[in-house]
């Protein structure tokens, strides 16, 4: 699915395939990661998988589901044979997949010979790509995975999406597939204010009035009043990056590091046995936010039509 309603064009040979594995409804970022995604024409999206987001919720993969379903709503946009559910919860060790539709999603795009690069963007936890990778190995040189999450290096520590599976974390850290990390310090250089938000999104159709009626609704519960992190004015579009470097690698903010395996605690141990990985160091925020708003702009102005390639 291909979003290309505009004067510009992307060259065929720049096109590039795209899954984002989201845990969509476990705040109120990853919806405009989506909406980034999906009204972008260098990306052909080929689905997007419902994650999980830990023991908080029993059923939060699901709840992660019918967020996507409700963005496609908004969008006008086709949602059959473009929302699959990915695994229900986290690995239950580094030898035992997790199945899902996702994982299989994953697993039919890396080994088809459609064309265009594939990458597999991780909002959230690695549980359906370490599934996907243990159900077949062969993916692992076939696929690029642009990873949200992680500690800040060389330590690493607490981080939300690591903690949901420490066991995934370290089957991917372990393979040899091309992964890109954009570890805690990194993903938090995209702050919004809530007027800029007010501003440069709502008035933009239906679309652009979810995404920040949800954001300041989810605001305004409990565990985020409660965060020093969150300074009641502004927020971190941490889950953007992702298809940011899709668009644009920027490729002298990153360095080549070893995986480390992850012990229990998320600290990383550098055992110098892993492969390298594109660790980023820092983003452009400024060319991600404005790409954002202009297309969300574009979209609504154009009536938001449905995207013309299918």
């Amino acid at each position: 699915m291909r979003y290309t309603n505009y004067q510009f064009h992307v060259p065929e040979e720049k096109v590039v395939r795209v899954i984002t594995d989201t845990d969509a409804k476990n705040e109120a970022d990853d919806q405009f990661a989506v909406v980034h995604a999906l009204l972008s024409p260098k990306i052909d999206n080929r689905g997007f998988i419902a994650a999980h987001f830990g023991k908080r919720l029993e059923d939060s993969m699901e709840l992660s589901y019918s967020e996507i379903e409700k963005i496609f709503e908004k969008m006008d946009f086709p949602g059959e044979n473009m929302i699959f559910r990915g695994a229900p919860h986290a690995l239950p060790d580094r030898q035992t997949p997790v199945p899902s539709d996702g994982a299989r999603l994953i697993i039919d795009e890396a080994m088809s010979d459609r064309p265009g690069r594939l990458y597999v963007l991780f909002l959230g936890p690695l549980t359906d790509l370490a599934s996907a990778l243990l159900m077949e190995p062969r993916i692992a040189g076939r696929l690029t995975a642009v990873w949200i999450g992680g500690g800040r290096y060389p330590a690493g520590g607490i981080e939300f999406n690591l903690g949901n599976d420490v066991h995934a974390a370290n089957v991917v850290f372990s393979s040899s597939v091309e992964l890109w990390q954009v570890p805690k310090n990194v993903y938090e250089m995209i702050p919004v204010s809530l007027a800029e938000l007010e501003y440069r999104v709502r008035p933009h159709g239906a679309i652009g009035r979810y995404l920040t009626d949800q954001l300041d609704e989810h605001a305004r519960e409990e565990i985020p009043r409660k965060s020093a992190f969150r300074s009641g004015e502004t927020w971190v579009l941490g889950d953007s990056p992702a298809v940011g470097l899709v668009l644009y690698e920027d490729r002298f903010s990153f360095d080549y590091l070893q995986a480390p395996q992850i012990g229990s605690d998320m600290d990383y141990i550098h055992t110098g046995l892993n492969r390298p990985i594109r660790v980023y160091n820092k983003i452009d925020s400024r060319l991600i936010l404005e790409d954002f708003y202009c297309k969300l702009a574009l979209f609504a102005a154009a009536g938001g039509k449905s995207p013309r390639d299918n």
